[in-house]
């Protein structure tokens, strides 16, 4: 079990580590999606998203100004929001099955 623990350590330490200090520097185009409704003319009729006004929307962070800073801080934000969720996941799922099994 503490192999498993470090091997998420090390991974999720990487994934941070990636997040802050590579994303910044990912590609401005549009990506595939964007690219194919703007060859066909649709890209012109897309509506406002709930999300837009959102502190993390535009791959930044609302109030920081060093744009490099702001997606760097947004990714890192991102990984460690996927990665709770799926903590939290997991550990429904441990728990569910250590019910079921003790009750049968």
């Amino acid at each position: 079990m503490r192999r498993v623990a470090v091997f998420v350590a090390v991974g999720l330490l990487f994934a941070l580590g990636l997040a802050f200090f590579v994303s910044p520097y990912a590609s401005s185009k549009p990506d595939g999606l964007n690219k194919v409704a703007a060859e066909h003319g649709f890209d012109s009729v897309v509506k406002d998203r709930p999300a837009d006004g959102s502190p993390l929307a535009g791959y930044g962070v609302d109030g920081v100004h060093d744009s490099k800073l702001s997606k760097g801080l947004s990714g890192v934000i991102g990984v460690a929001l996927t990665f709770a969720i799926g903590y939290g996941v997991l550990t429904v799922v441990r728990l569910s099955r250590r019910r079921r099994t003790a009750s049968a």
